[in-house]
């Protein structure tokens, strides 16, 4: 199914906007742009969360967005009338416990449309690198013993 390019801008907007929303700290804000419950992964594994449970989330956070950028390259695929799935790379700048982090990450969100707004079912996130983690610290070794 194509996408009209204005409605792929809109999407694309809505993730910028959510991740401002995160960025001020705006649970408010966050909260008009997700649909509940929404289903979150990433490195910490997955959840599905409820308003209440996004809404302590975001205020008991013990880290802080400081910038982030979205790149220009952003995947945008309707999937249905109401459903739109969007894909992109991203730059994230963060203070966790008190130390600088910065972090490229590959997203995807999955927005639902209803009563005419659109709204954030579905999100993911992974630190981009090694697609086997040999890039990270701490990461088992790659070589086998015995037969292969």
């Amino acid at each position: 199914m194509n996408i009209d390019p204005k409605l792929e801008k809109e999407l694309i907007e809505l993730e910028n906007r959510f991740w401002q929303a995160l960025r001020d700290n705006d649970a408010t804000a966050a909260v008009g742009l997700t649909d509940f419950p929404c289903i979150l992964t990433g490195p910490q594994g997955i959840s599905s969360i409820d308003e209440k449970g996004f809404t302590s989330m975001m205020k008991s956070a013990s880290y802080s967005l400081d910038a982030f950028s979205i790149e220009s390259d952003a995947k945008v695929r309707l999937v249905g009338d109401d459903v739109a799935i969007i894909a992109y790379k991203a730059h994230e700048e963060l203070t966790v416990d008190g130390k600088p982090v910065r972090l490229d990450v590959a997203d995807s969100s999955t927005w639902v449309r209803r009563d005419g707004t659109w709204k954030c079912a579905q999100h993911t996130e992974a630190i981009l690198g090694d697609p086997f983690g040999r890039d990270r610290a701490g990461a088992p070794s790659t070589q086998r013993s015995g037969a292969v």
